[in-house]
């Protein structure tokens, strides 16, 4: 059977390509091993922020009392780990399906199995060979093996009983720490191996040192390797690492070993795409997702670019944590004359309404434009507000711009405006 495209894979790179390359009339076929929806959906993105969650629900529900709710013992409030995970499997199992509906909806054919790429347009599924025009390469990543004995990974953890008192996170990036903090709010006694490089590769050096002194100061031991305690369940979060589809044509692979992809995301074979985690670009799901849309346009002529710089990079910690752009870091190692302005949550209203005061909004501009060239948050919804700082950087927006932007009162998002101000005149408020 001949078709258009064929992904392999079917998480948030290969099913929004797929749902893509359907609403454009392309005749699409998508393998994946399991469930549409790759690891994101089933396993990751999606489970792992319903439990964050469920725990700060937990620890909020503590502090009630401030906000005049009483007639229970907050000391008596406790956390079931099942009926948690069973709701962040339901949560899933919904969007899963909402992700089969659309592929049917715009008759995208599914096919589940383990797909061998045999040539340049053709593959093996099920003992059947198949032909197409272009083949993605969407199979996502999975993390290196633990060096520890007593190691599990995600999955393993969701169908534990209930949490050891103890437990120890192996890695770095957002996975490990979302999970360090998740364990610490549900008071287990967490320890993290003292990382070799920064906790959040990419991140600025300020959110990397506002990070390691949180993560510290709520009791989580940062330890070197030997020092944890003997026998300890470590949960395995380590750095990623490219799941490649059997192939019997060579694909070129970068020194980290992800498929290489060129600025149009097409490996060394023409006609055959890596899209995601795969290629080692970015491991951001909607990083992916762009990358999947992009690569279908590409294929049927529409013009588009790639700005993996303009992509948010967020972290579900507590507080959140968002980023776009530039570092600091990286406009000094540019020589980019910058300025840097900002304003604490500790001044904004809303953030006192909901007693969520700690965190900050930082803007990095240039000098002689105001041109907005990277933004970083701290705050309990950063991951929602950073849109915003997109949308800027997004439309190459000035810091007055920014000022200039009426911001609805009260809100958290006026913060965007007080620091607009201070990057050129005076914030209002502080």
């Amino acid at each position: 059977m001949k078709y258009n495209v064929i992904i392999i894979g079917a998480g948030p790179a290969g099913y929004v390509a797929a749902i893509r390359a359907g609403q454009l009339g392309m005749k699409t076929l998508v393998i994946e091993k399991a469930k549409p929806g790759g690891m994101c959906l089933n396993w990751g993105c999606i489970p792992s922020k319903s439990l964050i969650e469920s725990a700060k629900l937990f620890t909020r529900i503590k502090t009630a009392n401030i906000h005049g709710v009483e007639g229970f013992d907050p000391e008596s409030v406790q956390f079931n780990w099942q009926k948690a995970v069973q709701r962040a499997r339901e949560v899933s199992s919904r969007l899963t399906a909402g992700v089969e509906f659309l592929l049917k909806k715009n008759g995208v054919e599914f096919e589940t199995g383990e797909a061998i790429i045999t040539g340049q347009h053709t593959i093996t599924v099920n003992n059947r060979n198949l032909e197409s025009d272009n083949i993605i390469i969407a199979t996502g990543s999975l993390p290196e093996k633990s060096t520890h004995r007593k190691s599990i990974g995600i999955q393993a953890l969701y169908k534990l009983e209930k949490l050891p008192k103890k437990i120890a996170v192996e890695g770095t990036g957002p996975v490990a720490v979302e999970f360090a903090q998740l364990f610490n709010m549900l008071g287990i006694e967490v320890f993290m191996q003292e990382p070799k490089t920064p906790l959040i590769p990419d991140a600025d050096d300020y959110i990397n040192d506002y990070l390691k002194n949180k993560l510290s100061k709520k009791g989580i031991v940062f330890c070197q390797d030997g020092e944890a305690p003997e026998n300890i369940l470590w949960l395995n979060a380590n750095r990623r690492k490219a799941v490649i589809p059997q192939s019997e044509i060579p694909l070129q692979q970068t020194e980290d070993g992800f498929i290489e992809a060129n600025d149009f995301l097409m490996t060394s074979v023409e006609g055959i795409y890596a899209i995601g985690d795969v290629n080692g670009k970015s491991y951001l799901a909607h990083a992916a997702s762009a990358q999947g849309l992009f690569v279908i346009n590409h294929i049927k002529g529409i013009k588009g670019d790639m700005h993996h710089d303009r992509y948010p990079m967020n972290v579900y910690s507590v507080p959140e944590i968002a980023q776009v752009g530039k570092t600091e870091q990286q406009l000094q190692a540019a020589g980019i004359d910058y300025k840097l302005s900002s304003y604490p949550l500790s001044a904004n209203a809303k953030a006192q309404i909901q007693n969520e005061t700690e965190g900050i909004v930082r803007i990095l501009s240039d000098k002689k434009y105001g041109e907005v060239l990277g933004v970083q948050i701290i705050a309990e919804n950063a991951t929602d507000m950073i849109a915003e700082a997109a949308a800027y950087i997004e439309m190459e927006a000035t810091v007055y711009n920014v000022a200039n932007t009426i911001h609805a009162h009260p809100t958290i998002s006026e913060v965007f405006m007080e620091a607009g101000f201070d990057a050129f005149d005076k914030a209002i408020h502080k």
